[in-house]
């Protein structure tokens, strides 16, 4: 891997010099940069675990922080919250419609499908053909992450104030019941949407109520909630000492949160063994693809305890969908750009955390690329890849979705991946190590699925 000549000392100065060139902003190509895959030569493989483990922390790639503790009152209160269709405007659709235990808290699907759609998982369907448009990122390692959704439009500064669309309309009173950070506000914004959960109806009270009022969407939710007997018991045994009058969609939020904590937080890799010190944790072709991996780019963003540095990049993901309602068509997605108001935002997304990453397909903030070695080639020549994407790869209602938008995305592309040649001896290497990143508990969620909901009805089982 390493020419021999090469000291520890050398690739760690590379790296940190490197990461320098790595910001919330897109830079100037770095001056310094990890080793090119021309440097890698198989002949000359010099790999420790001792020389991964510094490339590591030279890297910021540490273990995840020690989960949260959540009540298992608050628990089981979010448990029955994320899975109850209770939550939507026509009472069809849940938290988990789309962030389905059985496909790894995602739905395996390029873009998810709300309101009005049949069935479940990949073989969901919309009789217009209506699709949301991102897709749906796992739940998993949430209360370490500081930007939520793919444009970080939920997110907790470094004083652990969290800040939402929102606004104002979130009171510091409702604030206050947040405990687990970015996390605790994330359910509260899927609920307004109209093509997520709130949908449209004269059955519906939540659809008569304007999209800008957000605290009239709650509410309402709230006084659905609270005329089930069930739930008001529930919510007062997960926070002790409060009158459920005295709560707000904040509380129940925040119980998703925790549901979410408790359950799809996952730190036992064989990868996470490996930085506990076990020597064997990893194979031979991990070990190897590990030193791969710290030694090109991937890990300058794909960095810290999630394998994110928790900011946004262009990374050239073509543009499929209905969009976010940019662009001369409408049909565009500006990302980042749309919560800052920053051209140089412009078509960055979120870098993807890539723990558990094997199970999370399709990937990009629109599900563009379906499979994991896909994803990783993409960032070869990205340029070329972009300009040659394959929508054959896509189901048939997304293939004529493509935007072509080529030239405008390569314009605000990340410059760090400028260069970046990876040969199929790389890829097979870097597929080796996501591997030593699933946790195996992660593989069978259907032990969180609950067997009913307050409400009584149904809840959903793919």
């Amino acid at each position: 891997m390493f020419p021999k000549t090469l000291t520890v000392i050398t690739v760690v100065a590379a790296l940190a010099a490197a990461m320098a060139g790595c910001s919330d902003r897109p830079t100037a190509p770095v001056s310094a940069t990890p080793l090119r895959a021309s440097d890698v030569s198989p002949a000359n493989d010099v790999i420790t675990p001792a020389l991964v483990r510094q490339l590591a922390a030279a890297r910021g790639i540490v273990p995840l922080p020690p989960r949260p503790y959540v009540r298992p009152a608050l628990s089981k209160l979010g448990q029955a919250l994320a899975f109850d269709k209770v939550l939507s405007g026509n009472r069809d659709i849940s938290c988990t419609t789309c962030h389905l235990p059985a496909f790894a808290t995602g739905d395996g699907r390029s873009l998810s499908i709300g309101q009005g759609g049949v069935n479940l998982g990949p073989r969901r369907t919309h009789p217009q053909g209506t699709f949301i448009p991102r897709n749906a990122p796992a739940l998993f390692n949430l209360s370490a992450m500081k930007h939520l959704f793919w444009d970080g439009r939920v997110q907790v500064d470094a004083q652990g104030v969290v800040h939402t669309p929102a606004g104002s309309q979130v009171t510091p009173a409702m604030a206050k019941a947040f405990e687990f950070g970015s996390v605790s506000a994330l359910a509260m914004f899927p609920v307004t949407s109209r093509t997520e959960m709130r949908g449209s109806g004269s059955n519906n009270e939540l659809a008569a109520i304007p999209d800008t009022d957000l605290p009239g969407i709650w509410s309402a939710l709230m006084r659905r909630l609270g005329a089930i007997p069930e739930y008001r018991g529930l919510f007062e045994a997960a926070y002790p000492g409060t009158r459920f009058e005295d709560m707000t969609f904040a509380h129940a939020s925040n119980a998703i949160a925790g549901f979410i904590v408790d359950h799809y937080t996952f730190d036992h890799t064989p990868w996470d063994q490996f930085l506990a010190g076990n020597d064997k944790a990893l194979s031979v072709e991990q070990l190897q693809g590990a030193q791969t991996f710290l030694t090109l780019k991937c890990s300058i963003c794909h960095t810290g305890a999630t394998f994110s540095d928790d900011q946004f990049h262009n990374v050239a993901i073509p543009q499929i969908g209905p969009g976010e309602g940019n662009g001369a068509t409408l049909l565009d997605d500006f990302g980042r750009m749309n919560v800052t108001g920053d051209p140089a935002d412009r078509y960055r997304f979120r870098t993807t955390p890539l723990r558990n990453v094997e199970l999370t397909a399709p990937y990009g903030h629109d599900g563009a690329i379906t499979t994991l070695r896909g994803f990783v080639e993409h960032y070869s020549e990205s340029d070329l890849k972009l300009a040659a994407y394959d929508a054959s790869q896509l189901e048939p209602m997304l293939r004529g979705t493509l935007l072509p938008t080529t030239s405008a995305i390569l314009a605000t592309r990340d410059p760090l991946l400028d260069g970046v040649v990876l040969t199929p001896d790389l890829v097979d290497r870097l597929m080796d190590y996501m591997l030593a990143l699933t946790d195996d508990a992660a593989r069978n969620l259907a032990r969180t699925v609950p067997a009913r909901v307050p409400s009584g009805l149904p809840v959903d089982r793919p």
